[in-house]
């Protein structure tokens, strides 16, 4: 007969062997999952699933080839604005020169020959009219004052002899005859001193002188030469002792009204429909950029000339503050039709490009930014039409595009 307690202590010490067997069996398979011990640290092992091997197979968008995108520090040197409609007027343009308006140009010149002995004015002076501008020793005006003494003295003769017969011819001391005689002769003396100071006033000399002349018995020959006109005087070809004649080339003194001047311009043959007289034009010259000169076409050459296929339009310029100099380097726009309304960017928004291109640089975020070949017209009041390559509203650079095709030239590179 077995002993119970033996048989069940045998069962329990086979259930142990058993348990343990599994536990070990347990501990070998999660042993295999279990993180690897490399220098006493544990490491995980990370099974990349479908959708990241996929994204990282994917390329990654690249940058346009023509775009630059700027630091904070590089954006400060641009401005940005958007593009927008601006008016365009419909102008030609012709270069030219200044000159002196020669319908109101004099040449001053002695009435009568002789020899200068006083100047009184200089190139580049303003004068006024019947203002003194030299002196001569006229042998004419001479021979006049001496006229016109003498003829003073025979007139002073005869009107004392005709007093003195009068009183006679009261007393029938003398004829009738004698008496008619005298008065002739006396109103014949007044003739010929009113024809003395005629001659002698020609000469420009005034009563007050002329009465002087003749109280005092002295000749004065010195002629004196006045400016016919206001103006600037232009030229000067006097010196004292030169010896001077009317009408003789050059002339002493060329006087100019300044009040307006020419401007000389050659148009070429196929603008010359566009221009006609009365057309008003505004002028610049480079002597001042910022200002701007107003006047109206006067004259319009008839012929082309043959050589450089262009025509003369002269212009009647207004320079009321006597600014302009002749022979002044001008340009000159006249207005032939409507305004023409259109895209516009500022002159440094576009830049010409080495190959004759234009470009302009568009942004949508104000950081980076693409080069863009843009199409170009009419330029006025520092914009330059946009006939393609943008839209209106779009953000461009208006000032510094052209260091950002430095920028891209240096980057390609």
């Amino acid at each position: 007969m077995r002993n119970p307690k033996r048989t069940i202590t045998i069962g329990a010490a086979a259930g142990l062997t058993a348990l343990g067997f599994l536990a070990g069996i347990y501990f070998a398979v999660t042993a295999g999952n279990a993180p690897k011990l490399e220098s006493g640290v544990a490491h995980a092992v990370e099974t990349p699933n479908s959708a990241t091997r996929d994204a990282a197979a994917q390329p990654q968008p690249q940058p346009p080839a023509d775009s630059v995108e700027l630091s904070e520090s590089q954006l400060r040197a641009l401005k940005v604005g958007a593009v927008e409609e601006r008016d365009f007027p419909i102008e030609k343009g012709a270069v030219g020169s200044i000159d002196f308006n020669q319908d109101l140009l004099t040449q001053v010149f002695t009435p009568y020959a002789g020899r200068i002995i006083g100047l009184f004015a200089q190139i580049g002076d303003e004068v006024k009219k019947g203002q003194l501008l030299f002196t001569i020793d006229s042998p004419d005006l001479l021979q006049a004052s001496s006229t016109l003494i003498s003829t003073a003295g025979v007139l002073q003769l005869t009107s004392k002899n005709l007093a003195r017969l009068k009183s006679l011819f009261e007393t029938r001391a003398i004829s009738q005859k004698d008496l008619e005689q005298a008065t002739s002769d006396q109103q014949t003396a007044e003739g010929a001193l009113r024809a003395a100071r005629d001659a002698v006033r020609i000469f420009g000399k005034t009563d007050a002188e002329m009465d002087r002349m003749i109280a005092d018995r002295k000749v004065d020959p010195t002629l004196v030469v006045n400016s016919p006109i206001a103006g600037r005087i232009t030229a000067r070809n006097a010196a004292p002792g030169l010896y001077v004649q009317p009408g003789n080339a050059p002339p002493p003194f060329i006087v100019a009204d300044i009040s307006t001047m020419w401007m000389l311009a050659n148009v070429t043959e196929r603008d010359a429909p566009a221009f006609s007289v009365g057309q008003e034009v505004k002028v610049t010259v480079l002597a001042f950029p910022n200002r701007l000169f107003e006047g109206h076409i006067t004259t319009i050459s008839s012929s082309v000339d043959p050589t450089t296929r262009r025509m003369l339009v002269r212009s009647e310029i207004a320079d009321p503050k006597h600014e302009l100099r002749a022979g002044m380097f001008a340009n000159f726009v006249i207005r032939t039709g409507a305004p023409e309304r259109s895209l516009a960017i500022p002159f440094d928004g576009v830049v010409r490009e080495g190959d004759g291109t234009m470009t302009a640089w568009v942004t949508a975020d104000r950081r980076r930014f693409t080069k863009h070949t843009v199409k170009i017209g009419l330029t006025h009041d520092g914009y330059v039409q946009i006939l393609e390559g943008v839209q209106a509203g779009e953000l461009v650079a208006t000032e510094g595009a052209i260091f950002l095709s430095n920028a891209l030239s240096v980057a390609a590179r």
